[in-house]
C-alpha cells in the first residue's frame, strides 16, 4: 500500500471517528433520559441536561432575571407620566359629571366656583395618589413576582422530550458545526498519525 494511501486511509478512518465521537457526545448530553443502572459495576447512567435538570433550570432562571428581564425593568415600563395624566383626566371628567349632576340646583356663578376648586384639588390630589398607588403597586409585585422562580419552574414542568428539542432546535445550527468539527479535526489527526507512520 502507498504512503500516500496510507495517509488517506487513516485521515478516513479518523474523520468518521471524530464525527461519531462527537454526534454521539451530543446525544449524551439529553440520553438516555430515563437512568440505566449498570448492576455489576453499580453504575448509573444518565443524560447530562437529565441529571442536572434542577441546577441547570435554576441558573438560566437567574441569569435572565439578574442580565435580561429584572422586575424593575418591567415595572418602570407599567405606567409612564402619559398613563397617569391619562387617569387624572378621566377622574376629573367623572367627578365633574357627579359635581354638575348634584348642583344642578346651585346658581350657575357659584356651581363655576365650586366646580374649578373641586377641579383643582382633584387634580393635586388624583396625581399624590396615583404616584402613592404605583409604588405601593410596584412594592408589591416585587415581593410576590419572582421571575427567577417562573422561568425555573417552567423548565422544571417541561417534558425533557419537549426540552430536548427545545434545546435542538435553538442551537442546531451549532451542534451541526460541532459534529464538522470532529470530522475535520478526526480528518486531521489521522494524516498527522499517517506521517508519523511513514516515517518512524
Amino acid at each position: 500500500m502507498s504512503n500516500i494511501l496510507k495517509i488517506a486511509l487513516l485521515a478516513s478512518i479518523g474523520g468518521i471517528i471524530g464525527y461519531i465521537t462527537n454526534v454521539l457526545a451530543i446525544k449524551l448530553i439529553f440520553r438516555p433520559i430515563e437512568p440505566i443502572k449498570i448492576p455489576i459495576l453499580n453504575f448509573e447512567i444518565i443524560g447530562l441536561i437529565p441529571k442536572r435538570r434542577s441546577e441547570i433550570s435554576k441558573n438560566i432562571g437567574q441569569i435572565i432575571q439578574e442580565e435580561f428581564l429584572s422586575m424593575e425593568d418591567i415595572l418602570s415600563n407599567i405606567m409612564n407620566e402619559d398613563d397617569k395624566e391619562n387617569i387624572t383626566e378621566y377622574i376629573k371628567e367623572k367627578i365633574k359629571n357627579i359635581a354638575q349632576e348634584k348642583m344642578a340646583f346651585v346658581p350657575f356663578p357659584i356651581r363655576g366656583m365650586i366646580e374649578g376648586y373641586i377641579m383643582d384639588a382633584v387634580d393635586v390630589e388624583v396625581k399624590a395618589a396615583i404616584d402613592e398607588l404605583s409604588e405601593d403597586i410596584m412594592n408589591k409585585a416585587k415581593e410576590r413576582i419572582n421571575i427567577q422562580e417562573m422561568i425555573e419552574n417552567k423548565i422544571n414542568e417541561l417534558d425533557l422530550y419537549q426540552l430536548e428539542d427545545l434545546i435542538i432546535k435553538v442551537a442546531k445550527k451549532e451542534l451541526k458545526h460541532i459534529e464538522i468539527l470532529g470530522l475535520i479535526l478526526g480528518f486531521l489527526i489521522g494524516i498527522i498519525q499517517g506521517i508519523i507512520i511513514i516515517f518512524i
